[in-house]
């Protein structure tokens, strides 16, 4: 994923959606999908589901990528490189434990997304872009019930980052609309959003245009 510049060449901060750890209805999903993806909002996708088999990974992908495609928004799998390959998803994103990223890349070619979970280690994402990575992520900057954070970074990691590196980072961790300008401002490239968008109280259609907006202001 590359930075984004506006004509003041000026960084944009875009959102980078994550799907709900559990999807029971994936008909349903996809449709509510499709009309939150058509706001335009929203630049890629990842799917995540929680304490699954690669079955039940591999019936939501092929019900949801095609979704994304018709959108133009990027579909990322969660951990499983071998899986992305063989469902020609656009990207992985890799955990700490989630494999090589050179491993990754050789797998996935380039002209795939690999991103990385770097916690608060600035250390880490260097790593991570030397071996290849397109974007790194941080967090959890914010408490969150959906995935149980390992490290609370300080909003400033965003700022050195985006001061010393070309590389685009990835804020995540408890976002929600009235705190991710914080990120944003700091120098977060993109704002990874799950329940502050399927958990919004106006739904997650009128969630995403909440969030464009903010990141827009």
């Amino acid at each position: 994923m590359a930075k984004t510049e506006t004509a003041q060449d000026a960084q944009a901060c875009e959102l980078y959606l994550i799907t709900p750890p559990q999807i029971d209805d994936l008909d349903a999903f996809s449709e509510l999908l499709d009309q939150t993806l058509a706001t335009g909002t929203v630049t890629c996708l990842q799917l995540r589901l929680k304490d699954v088999g690669d079955d039940i990974v591999r019936a939501a992908a092929k019900k949801i990528m095609p979704v994304c495609r018709a959108h133009d928004v990027a579909f990322i799998l969660n951990d499983n490189a071998a899986l992305a390959h063989e469902l020609d998803a656009d990207g992985v994103h890799l955990g700490q434990g989630d494999g090589d990223v050179r491993a990754a890349r050789t797998l996935l070619g380039h002209d795939k997304d690999i991103g990385v979970t770097c916690h608060d280690s600035r250390h880490l994402a260097f790593e991570a872009g030397e071996a290849g990575a397109d974007y790194v992520a941080f967090g959890a900057f914010f408490d969150t019930s959906t995935k149980q954070a390992d490290a609370r970074p300080e909003l400033d990691i965003l700022t050195v980052w985006d001061e010393v590196t070309d590389l685009p980072c990835v804020a995540i961790g408890g976002i929600t609309v009235d705190n991710c300008r914080s990120l944003a401002d700091a120098g977060a490239h993109f704002v990874a959003v799950s329940s502050g968008v399927w958990g919004h109280p106006k739904g997650p259609v009128e969630a995403v245009k909440e969030f464009a907006a903010a990141l827009s202001n």
